[in-house]
C-alpha cells in the first residue's frame, strides 16, 4: 500500500522546533519562570510535534499521543534505537493523564530534566535527518 503525505507536516515540524527552542532557551535563561514541569511539557510537545511531522510525511497518524503510542506508530515506518525508545518511555513515567482513576503527574528533577531535553533534541535531529529538512533555530 502506498501512503500519501498528509498536508501540514511541515507546520508540525515548525511547531516542534518552536516548542523545543523555547524549552532550551528557557532552561538556560529563565528558570525562575519556567519550572521543571513546564520545561518537561514543552519538551514533550516538541517530541510529539516532531514525531507527528514524521508520521504525516509518511501518510500516517499516531494511534494516540503517549510516548509509547508515538514509538509504536513511528516504528511502523522506521526503527528507533533501543536507548532512544527507553528514554521516550521514561518520559511517560511523569504523567498518567489518560485515565481519571490513575491520573497523576510528577515533575522531573534536574538530572531527569536534562535527559528529557536531550531526548527532545535527539528526536528533532532524527526527524530532520529522515525528512531532509532543517530545524529552525
Amino acid at each position: 500500500m502506498q501512503l500519501v503525505q498528509l498536508d501540514d507536516w511541515r507546520q508540525f515540524m515548525k511547531e516542534g522546533d518552536d516548542y523545543l527552542n523555547t524549552a532550551l532557551r528557557a532552561a538556560a535563561k529563565r528558570r525562575e519562570v519556567f519550572t521543571a514541569e513546564v520545561l518537561y511539557n514543552l519538551a514533550a510537545m516538541a517530541i510529539e510535534k516532531h514525531l507527528m511531522a514524521l508520521l504525516m510525511f509518511h501518510g500516517d497518524l499516531a494511534d494516540n499521543h503517549t510516548m509509547r503510542d508515538l514509538i509504536h506508530s513511528t516504528e511502523r515506518h522506521l526503527s528507533l534505537e533501543p536507548s532512544l525508545k527507553e528514554r521516550l518511555l521514561f518520559l511517560d513515567a511523569f504523567q498518567e493523564i489518560c485515565d481519571q482513576e490513575s491520573y497523576r503527574r510528577t515533575s522531573p528533577d534536574e538530572a531527569e530534566l536534562a535527559v528529557v531535553l536531550q531526548t527532545a533534541e535527539e528526536i528533532q535531529n532524527f526527524v530532520v535527518a529522515v525528512l531532509g529538512c532543517k530545524a529552525k533555530g
